[in-house]
């Protein structure tokens, strides 16, 4: 099959770029591995964002919530209607095994296809690949790099690695569901990005023994029955029954090197591209969305990069016009 684009993602930015293709009249298709909005999928299902409705909608369609700030189902409703409305070309559950130089266009293979296409967008954000702490333990069933809901772990011994929001909703919603909560806390206080609303609860259920933290630690290794935390008096051993590790993610650089996009030589690993067009080194292959901050993940959100959907497909239309 032969599209003018395909985009490689269908996270809201990627439908946004579809949107901005079928504006212009390019043929495209969209290739996502997983199910619709398959990062928002997988965030916890009492999520709200941080952000306000109509910073996460796309294509100029209104996005109405009943709150302020919209939670994890209503983005998913928004996202899927804005999908199904505007007839989006969407291929899901299909994953991008490679992308390959073909005389004027690329060859795009998937697990279940074969694409041609003189235009691609790597829209694949970073949600699927969890940073690992690399410690003895961590692949045990009891750890998860995905917190999904508290009732799970009520009742049983619970540990949360980081303190950021993720780490944070787990720990307070853990324990409000009858777990024993612990946090193990790299620096030495709650994350300054922790939601506004939320850092005064946290803090207080901290200060009050609630949920005990041990701050400027790290956790050494996980057991069965127990774990060990790296304390600044030493390993500290306590019970335990299931450790959340929201310790991050990261984008598939694996990917992106293989596609022959250039990575930055430091510990960010930022791929190359042009801000204006967001083309990257590799002609006519384009960023969009939070994958253009490599380790950076605190940069790129949807309501900041919806526009490269509009830059990407700009730059694609003029080129075509030549």
């Amino acid at each position: 099959m032969k599209f003018d684009v395909i985009i490689i993602g269908g996270g809201p930015i990627g439908l946004a770029c579809a949107l901005e293709a079928k504006k212009h009249g390019l043929a495209y298709c969209i290739l996502e591995k997983g199910c619709l909005v398959n990062s928002l999928y997988n965030y916890p299902y009492n999520m709200t964002f941080f952000s306000t409705s109509e910073r996460l909608e796309i294509g100029g369609i209104p996005f109405v919530s009943i709150s302020t700030k919209p939670t994890r189902n209503e983005a998913l409703e928004y996202y899927r209607r804005v999908t199904l409305s505007n007839h989006l070309n969407v291929h899901l559950q299909e994953q991008v095994l490679s992308i390959e130089d073909e005389g004027n266009g690329y060859r795009v293979k998937t697990s279940k296809e074969v694409y041609t296409a003189t235009y691609i967008v790597i829209a694949t954000g970073f949600y699927d690949l969890p940073v690992l702490m690399g410690i003895p333990g961590e692949g045990l069933p009891k750890v998860t790099h995905y917190y999904k809901e508290p009732h799970f772990y009520a009742m049983r011994k619970v540990l949360v690695v980081g303190a950021n929001n993720s780490a944070v909703d787990a720990a307070l919603e853990t324990y409000r569901k009858g777990a024993e909560v612990t946090m193990v806390i790299r620096g030495n206080e709650i994350g300054r990005r922790v939601k506004y609303w939320v850092k005064p609860d946290i803090e207080n259920r901290i200060k009050e023994g609630s949920i005990k933290a041990f701050f400027n630690s790290t956790l050494a290794a996980i057991y069965e029955d127990r774990v060990d935390v790296q304390t600044p008096e030493g390993i500290v051993t306590i019970p335990n029954d299931y450790v959340i590790a929201t310790t991050g993610y990261q984008p598939q650089f694996d990917f992106l090197r293989k596609a022959g996009i250039k990575l930055s030589d430091d510990e960010m690993l930022k791929p190359a591209y042009n801000p204006l067009t967001m083309e990257t080194n590799k002609r006519n292959i384009y960023l969009a969305g939070v994958v253009c901050g490599g380790m950076d993940t605190h940069t790129w959100f949807i309501e900041n990069s919806r526009e490269h959907a509009v830059l990407i497909m700009n730059d694609i239309a003029a080129k075509r016009a030549k």
